[in-house]
C-alpha cells in the first residue's frame, strides 16, 4: 500500500462526509470498526479507563449516522456545511496498517458562527475483499477546551 493510495482513500472519505453521503461513508467501515474522540488532556489514553468525548463501536456509529440523517435531529437539520482538509498523511506502521494525518474541519451552520476543528486523525486500515476499509478512526482535537467548539458528532 503506497502513501498515495492511502491519501486517495482519505480524500474520498472526506468528500463523502462533506457531501453528507453517510451511508456510503458507513460502507468504508469494517464490521468491527470503532470511532473515538479522546479527551484533550489525555489523547493517548484507553477508552476503557478514561472519559472520551466519543468512544463508539460499529453499532453506535450506525446509530449516530441514523440520528444525523433524521429530519427531527434539529442539531443537524438542515445539515451543516463542512469542508475537511486532510494534510501530512503518514503511514506510521505497515502491519497492521496505521496511518496518521492532520485535519482542519470547517463547519458552517445557518444562524451560527463558523467553527473550526483542527487536529490529527489516527487510522487503523485494513484490506477486505481487495478494498481498503476503516477498522479504527480517532480524531485528536488540538483545542484546549471543547465547550466553545459546540457539537463534535458531525466530525465522524
Amino acid at each position: 500500500m503506497t502513501r498515495q493510495e492511502v491519501e486517495a482513500f482519505l480524500y474520498e472519505e472526506a468528500a463523502l462526509l462533506d457531501a453528507w453521503k453517510l451511508d456510503e461513508w458507513l460502507a468504508l467501515l469494517t464490521a468491527d470498526a470503532y470511532y473515538r474522540v479522546p479527551s484533550n488532556d489525555r489523547p493517548e489514553s484507553d477508552p476503557g479507563g478514561t472519559l472520551f468525548t466519543i468512544a463508539d463501536d460499529i453499532a453506535r456509529i450506525r446509530s449516530r449516522v441514523a440520528r444525523l440523517k433524521d429530519r427531527n435531529a434539529h442539531a443537524e437539520f438542515p445539515p451543516s456545511r463542512t469542508r475537511r482538509l486532510i494534510t501530512n498523511v503518514r503511514i506510521v506502521e505497515r502491519q497492521p496498517l496505521r496511518v496518521e494525518a492532520n485535519f482542519a474541519v470547517y463547519r458552517y451552520r445557518s444562524n451560527d458562527d463558523a467553527r473550526q476543528y483542527v487536529g490529527r486523525y489516527r487510522y487503523l486500515l485494513r484490506k477486505e475483499d481487495g478494498r481498503l476499509k476503516i477498522a479504527g478512526r480517532e480524531a485528536i482535537l488540538d483545542a484546549m477546551e471543547l465547550a466553545s467548539l459546540g457539537a463534535v458528532s458531525f466530525i465522524l
